[in-house]
């Protein structure tokens, strides 16, 4: 088959300045090519790399982008204008993945392929226009039921697939070999709730939290989706007392030095209250693969990954007190020695559910049924 994957405009493939979409296609458009299919990736043109070369088997084709931006009408503009520029360049194909907003309304050429929408982010009102669309796919069961509250009449078109680990799920390093210490990964944002998980371990007893450290990494910057030199600072200007204790870092977007920082911790903590914002949790499945212990607030997506105090914790993050809920379960975490050993093992055995050798196949399976359909 002929695969063309699309992405937005914003971030580029290789994912060199990281982004869980992109990170997951890059893994998911190289295992197509191994099961021998002909797959065209299309990103944003930026950072050095070319504007056409292939890597192993996929011909990747970059295409001037933007920086993202917080006004979201300027977001959508942006990526109205890359979608116009990429239309002149999309190759004839069987199947077209994408999860670009304007996608599914310009690219109404059937020679593009069956369109084959990733919906990877909460659906805001724009489904319904999307009747070019064959396919829905979504990561979790909770953005399917967003999806169908949207478009019920749809129903046969949604298809829910989850992303893949793109590594060895294994435990690098032994558990108890590994230092006390509480990792969080992902975007600094006020919606990821990194302040209150700063405050909570803080509020936690000093007799507990003595022998551990707690390392908070990520993208701060508002270009790569962070949330800005201003709430960078506030964070730091968190820390004074604790300096010893609590790390603020920039972030990591090499898959070994990002494996190599999981296998190093023991918790890993995702603490977010974006209720319409995680769709899926990647970064705790990246988490559990290398045997961390998650805690994850109450979001619906992480319901498809984890069961609380059997491959994980779940706190409350619509409690009163965020604060008060997220730091009486890192006490539990934290004397809970026995029981994180056990549910170390757990995590792994979750997360080779999802290895990349399982789930690239069963996008193939899905693209040849949508190929060969009449729909």
């Amino acid at each position: 088959m002929k695969i063309t994957i699309l992405q937005g405009a914003f971030l580029p493939v290789p994912a060199l300045r990281g982004g869980a979409i992109e990170k997951a296609w890059e893994a998911l458009g190289q295992e197509f090519s191994k099961l021998g299919h002909d797959v065209t990736h299309i990103s944003r043109f930026c950072d050095g790399l070319p504007k056409r070369e292939n890597i192993d088997l996929v011909q990747h084709i970059r295409v001037k982008g933007f920086d993202s931006a917080k006004n979201p009408v300027l977001l959508k503009l942006k990526e109205l204008i890359y979608v116009s520029r990429c239309k002149k360049i999309i190759p004839h194909a069987d199947i077209i993945v994408t999860h670009a907003f304007w996608a599914p309304i310009l690219l109404k050429n059937k020679k593009f392929g069956k369109m084959y929408v990733h919906v990877g982010r909460y659906p805001k009102g724009q489904l319904k226009y999307y009747s070019r669309a064959n396919r829905f796919q979504v990561p979790s069961s909770a953005i399917e039921k967003a999806v169908l509250n949207e478009i019920p009449s749809r129903i046969n078109s949604v298809k829910v697939l989850p992303y893949p680990i793109y590594w060895k799920s294994d435990s690098g390093v032994e558990f108890s070999n590994r230092s006390k210490k509480i990792l969080y990964l992902g975007r600094i944002h006020p919606e990821k709730g990194i302040l209150e998980l700063i405050k909570s371990f803080k509020n936690i007893s000093s007799e507990f939290r003595k022998d551990w450290k707690l390392h908070i990494r990520g993208p701060w910057k508002t270009k790569q989706g962070g949330g800005g030199k201003a709430f960078y600072e506030k964070l730091k200007s968190e820390l004074y007392e604790f300096r010893n204790q609590i790390k603020v870092d920039e972030p990591l977007f090499s898959q070994v030095d990002l494996k190599k920082e999981l296998d190093s911790a023991q918790i890993f903590v995702y603490p977010s209250k974006a209720e319409y914002g995680e769709t899926f949790g990647l970064s705790v499945l990246e988490a559990m693969s290398c045997g961390c212990v998650p805690v994850v607030s109450s979001l619906e997506c992480f319901k498809d990954l984890i069961t609380h105090k059997k491959n994980g914790y779940v706190f409350n993050h619509q409690n009163q007190s965020m604060v008060s809920s997220m730091t009486d379960c890192l006490n539990d975490v934290l004397l809970a020695e026995k029981r994180n050993l056990e549910m170390s093992k757990a995590c792994v055995l979750k997360a080779k559910e999802y290895q990349l050798n399982k789930i690239a196949p069963k996008f193939i399976s899905d693209f040849e049924a949508l190929a060969h359909s009449s729909i």
